[in-house]
């Protein structure tokens, strides 16, 4: 008798799952979640990308921990044993910015803390790892991850470049000698709501250029 042939690890299937939430499942532009952190934290951009890998992490462990537990798990209590999985590893990754990122860590303020109730991390392990093999349910979370953390880039790169004139601190107007010509930082680029229209923007351009995602609706 024959064995089934396993499925390649990075197989079109899973890749898929590492790309559609980066560009036709994106969690924040797509499946509409985690925006309150993409208003909070994009004022500047190190903040950002530090917010970006502490969900990216806490996702996609989170995901592998609930898969791996998932037929020990009584259903009475799967939500309670989500939440003090996803809580352990947000507590662990606060403590890691607090000793090495202290400085981020301080911008961040309570919104790291707040990644125990990030709806794409409940999300992911109710609809997928709760069904999913671990190593499905990792890239599935790496995946998710990753598209939440660009959207959170782009609009940290344009709030940070357009209200404070920096990148990362370096300071880019001034250096291009924009200030001289009579550039002035956009004061409102630094407020949240401007943070919820730069989002709009960034759907509506994906939008516009792929209209499947306008047709689902």
């Amino acid at each position: 008798m024959s064995t089934p042939e396993k499925e390649p690890l990075l197989s079109a299937k899973n890749l898929k799952l590492l790309t559609s939430p980066v560009g036709k499942n994106n969690p924040i532009t797509v499946q509409v979640l985690g925006i309150c952190s993409a208003l909070a934290v994009t004022v500047k951009l190190k903040p950002a990308l530090v917010m970006a890998l502490s969900v990216t992490i806490v996702v996609a462990v989170s995901n592998v921990v609930i898969s791996a537990l998932r037929s020990r798990i009584p259903d009475r209590i799967r939500i309670i044993v989500q939440l003090v999985v996803i809580a352990t590893l947000v507590i662990i990754v606060d403590q890691v910015l607090k000793a090495y990122a202290f400085d981020v860590s301080k911008q961040l303020s309570v919104f790291v803390g707040l990644i125990i109730t990030n709806c794409i991390l409940m999300g992911r392990l109710e609809a997928f790892a709760m069904s999913n093999s671990p190593w499905k349910s990792f890239l599935d979370g790496l995946g998710n991850g990753a598209g939440y953390g660009l959207i959170l880039i782009i609009v940290g790169f344009f709030r940070e470049l357009l209200g404070s004139g920096t990148v990362m601190g370096y300071p880019v107007i001034q250096k291009l000698g924009l200030y001289s010509a009579g550039y002035e930082n956009n004061g409102m680029m630094i407020l949240p709501p401007m943070a919820l229209i730069l989002v709009g923007l960034i759907i509506w351009v994906q939008r516009s250029r792929d209209k499947s995602l306008i047709e689902n609706k």
